[in-house]
């Protein structure tokens, strides 16, 4: 009996790993996509400009993309008349929230936890294109 809960353990850490590697890997393939991006664009332009580029490169490489996801706004049980407009969703499972800003701030870090929950998303990058290395201007948030 105990090596059964000790396997069961090991089952459910298996499983989590799984599904983390899954959203890792989809993280790596946007990650790829919009170093493209900043190398071909570099930084300085609009939010706009980047994101309809990486929505291109993304589509481009197979990847299933939406753009300007319509979340609705829920308070105690009701619905408000506003609505969240995500950047883009990859692959149903990742929220991409694009900035072009001279450097990421909390407040930006807290508009993409809010939209994960408010989406129901686990995974999110926050991606600032306005930087001279991109590296420096992403974050990933995991719920």
């Amino acid at each position: 009996m105990g090596m059964e809960e000790g396997s069961n353990h090991r089952d459910t850490e298996f499983e989590r790993s799984e599904e983390e590697f899954l959203h890792k890997e989809i993280t790596q393939a946007i990650l790829g996509a919009a170093i493209e991006v900043h190398r071909t664009l570099g930084p300085g332009l609009l939010e706009l400009v980047y994101e309809e580029a990486l929505f291109a490169e993304l589509t481009a490489r197979g990847i299933r993309v939406r753009r300007q996801v319509e979340i609705p706004i829920k308070y105690k049980g009701s619905v408000l008349s506003g609505t969240y407009r995500l950047d883009l969703i990859v692959d149903e499972s990742v929220v991409v929230e694009l900035k072009a800003v001279e450097e990421l701030l909390a407040v930006h870090r807290a508009q993409l936890m809010t939209y994960l929950k408010m989406s129901g998303t686990r995974v999110g990058l926050l991606i600032n294109f306005n930087v001279p290395i991109l590296k420096r201007g992403i974050m990933r948030i995991a719920l």
